[in-house]
């Protein structure tokens, strides 16, 4: 796989730089799972399951898409193409990304030069006569947005997890008659989400985090999915 060449943006040194929309399908095909933000929920429940998974060094949670059912497992990348209907955003941003300087509260955008969907002959212009184009502040502004969704899911994530709202558990699918378990993910738990007490659910819903829940818990219907194109493929 191609490394990848993370630089600094620059308008003289990228003058004549130009992006495809698209994903890192290399880099995608081996990822079974990514992180998604709650603001993607809604349309992600459309496509894929979601789960949670801990970081045991950290004891954090992560919200992600499962797209496989084991390591290495992208069941929607089929000849090098992306077939869901849907990308989230964390892989939707690429090429591009943010990356915080160490002394200033301010971000720079930094971009891979090795990435396929960069180049000078086809794609988005990124500056012209040094300036930036419309199509880079609106990436700009989506890689913004991305950073504010990841803080906001963050601590949804977190507030779940102090109220004792996720719960270890087991998927189990089932593929040509062989049954398969998925390890390792947490879920909303529904039964103590419906024993909340009157004044806890009003809490959720003031801090807007009702639909994000709902979201997820009908996303696991999803895996059947993932069981039926693992199926199709084997």
């Amino acid at each position: 796989m191609a490394e990848q060449q993370v630089q600094p943006l620059h308008n003289e040194k990228h003058a004549n730089t130009k992006i495809q929309n698209g994903i890192n399908i290399e880099f995608m095909k081996t990822q079974h799972l990514v992180p998604v933000v709650a603001h993607e929920f809604a349309r992600i429940a459309n496509e894929f399951p979601m789960a949670f998974v801990k970081n045991n060094e950290s004891g954090q949670f992560l919200a992600v898409a499962l797209f496989g059912l084991e390591p290495g497992e992208n069941l929607f990348i089929q000849d090098d193409k992306w077939t869901a209907a849907f990308a989230p955003m964390s892989m939707t941003r690429y090429p591009l990304g943010l990356v915080k300087h160490p002394e200033a509260d301010q971000f720079g955008i930094v971009i891979d030069e090795a990435s396929p969907l960069v180049s000078e002959e086809t794609g988005n212009a990124l500056f012209e006569n040094g300036e930036e184009t419309e199509y880079l502040k609106r990436r700009k502004e989506a890689l913004v947005s991305f950073i504010e969704f990841s803080q906001v899911t963050e601590a949804f994530t977190k507030y779940l997890a102090d109220k004792e709202l996720l719960v270890a558990q087991t998927l189990t699918v089932e593929i040509k008659g062989e049954k398969k378990d998925i390890n390792g993910i947490y879920l909303v738990d529904e039964k103590k989400l419906n024993s909340l007490s009157d004044e806890e659910f009003l809490d959720l819903r003031k801090r807007g985090y009702l639909a994000p829940i709902y979201s997820f818990l009908t996303s696991t219907h999803q895996v059947a999915r993932l069981a039926r194109l693992k199926a199709a493929q084997a």
